[in-house]
Formats: C-alpha cells, sequence, structure tokens
C-alpha cells in the first residue's frame, strides 16, 4: 500500500526574495517583482516598473496583455501572488488613491442622491459638514457642473454619471488616480469634455494619473508617458516620453512630437501583436 503524505502543495515554487531597490528620486509608484497568475497560465512574472510623480502615465497594448489587471492590482482590488508595490515608500493602507471605473453605470450608489455619491469618501474620512460642503462647491465650479446633483445616478445621462464618478475619485484629494477606460462608453462630445477637465485637474493639482486606454490617439495626448506593453506572460514594450506643454488642444493632434509618439507607439503595438 502507498502512503499519501499529508503536505499541503505550494501553488508556485518558492523563489529567494529579492532586496527591494527604490526608484529614481521623483517616483509615485515602485513596483517590484510582481507576479500573477490565471488558471496556472502566467500574465506577469517578476515584473519591475517605476510611475513617476506628478505625472499622467497611460497604460496601452494587446487585448489581453493585462492593462486593467495591472491598474487593478497597483490599485489593491486584484490580489497578487507576489512582489511589492509601494507608493512614494508607503503601503497602499498609507496611500489616498481614487479610481474611475469604465461602467459607470455600476460605479455609483443607485440608492444615493448624486452628490451624495461624490461627497462619500469625505464622510467616509469623518469631515465635517461645512468641509463637505466647501469641497462639493470646489468641484462643482471646477467641473462647470449645469445638471442637477440632487438627481439620483439613473436619472442622468452617461457623461454626467461618469462627470460625477470623476468627481468622487477627486473628492479626498488623491496622491494618485487610476482610471481604467473612462471614455470607452461616453459619446465624442463628453469624452472630449471630460478629457480637459482631466487636463485642468492635473494642470491645477499634480496628481498622478495612471490610465489605461484602448484608444491610441487618446492615450498619447493625455500622457507624459506612454507604457506600452506586450503580449502575456506581459512585460514592457517600450516607455515613451511626450513632453508636449499643456493644455494641450486640437492643434497638438498635428504636432510633430505628438505624431511622432503616435507612429512609434503603433510601430511598438504592432510589432507585439504580431507576436
Amino acid at each position: 500500500m502507498n502512503a499519501v503524505l499529508n503536505v499541503p502543495i505550494e501553488p508556485y515554487p518558492d523563489v529567494p526574495k529579492r532586496a527591494f531597490e527604490p526608484g529614481p528620486p521623483g517616483t509615485e509608484i515602485t513596483i517590484r517583482g510582481l507576479t500573477k497568475h490565471f488558471a496556472g497560465w502566467p500574465l506577469y512574472e517578476n515584473f519591475d516598473l517605476d510611475i513617476p510623480k506628478n505625472r499622467i502615465v497611460s497604460v496601452f497594448g494587446p487585448n489581453g496583455c493585462g492593462k486593467s489587471t495591472l491598474i487593478n492590482m497597483i490599485a489593491g482590488l486584484i490580489p497578487i501572488d507576489s512582489g511589492e508595490i509601494l507608493f512614494d515608500g508607503k503601503s497602499l493602507k498609507e496611500t489616498k488613491i481614487g479610481y474611475v471605473f469604465q461602467n459607470y453605470r455600476e460605479a455609483l450608489f443607485p440608492w444615493m442622491r448624486t452628490i451624495d455619491n461624490i461627497a462619500y469618501p469625505l464622510r467616509l474620512e469623518g469631515r465635517s459638514k461645512a468641509e463637505v460642503d466647501r469641497r462639493m462647491q470646489e468641484l462643482v465650479a471646477s467641473f462647470d457642473v449645469k445638471f442637477d446633483l440632487n438627481r439620483f445616478p439613473y436619472e442622468l445621462s452617461g457623461g454626467q454619471q461618469q462627470t460625477a464618478s470623476i468627481m468622487r475619485a477627486l473628492a479626498n484629494g488623491p496622491e494618485v488616480l487610476f482610471l481604467d477606460e473612462p471614455f470607452s462608453a461616453l459619446d465624442f462630445e463628453m469624452t472630449l469634455f471630460i478629457r480637459e477637465k482631466l487636463q485642468e485637474v492635473f494642470m491645477h493639482t499634480g496628481t498622478t494619473m495612471l490610465l489605461v486606454s484602448h484608444d491610441l490617439e487618446e492615450a498619447v495626448y493625455l500622457a507624459d508617458q506612454v507604457l506600452l506593453l506586450t503580449k502575456r506572460p506581459t512585460k514592457i514594450a517600450e516607455i515613451l516620453a511626450y513632453g508636449e506643454a499643456r493644455p494641450r488642444t486640437v492643434e497638438t493632434l498635428s504636432d510633430a512630437g505628438f505624431v511622432a509618439t503616435k507612429k512609434r507607439s503603433l510601430e511598438v503595438f504592432q510589432r507585439e501583436v504580431r507576436r
């Protein structure tokens, strides 16, 4: 009779932990050794990345490479198998973050008025009514809100709901703002409006932003850096800097730097898709 040992099976072999290497000065998010498997297949393995402070970084890559998964792991919405992620040297729990979801219809609480949705992070922090009211007035002025915030989210248009989602994500002054394809369900007019508002917020606050986009023009237009990813197991294909001054306008789209960055991004993307 064969003996059966009651020994727990480790999903992955033990790997000696590397000494943590901090990013260069000016790094907002430091990722070291990030590993994530799905159904036994690697998505990210020993992935390192430094995301600079006070910059907008767009994430772009082939379908299925894990763009949204990456920012969800950084934001703590999806657990990682191993690795370390620090925010300006701090843990996620010590860091204020904001998150704008792709599906705005599921992001807002339908039983709350829109203004209460926006104020929710402030109330979680225990802010006084006066502080909440003052911050609401600032956000309304900043986004030039014309619709009635006392209505429930389901009474608003899609663009109005996504505007409210962004206002909520910014309400408590996050150090990092995550945006997961925030324009994908919006019409073109609303996309242009929210693009400009995000630019204004960034120019006013310098909030570090990490944006996932499936639209290359949009990714380059908003970014200071374009993070181009490979197919899975996902690695960094290339990081492109784009230093056009803000505010960026329709003229930006014909700027030589924009055209060159978009062209190079497309070349890298096509190279990775064909591999």
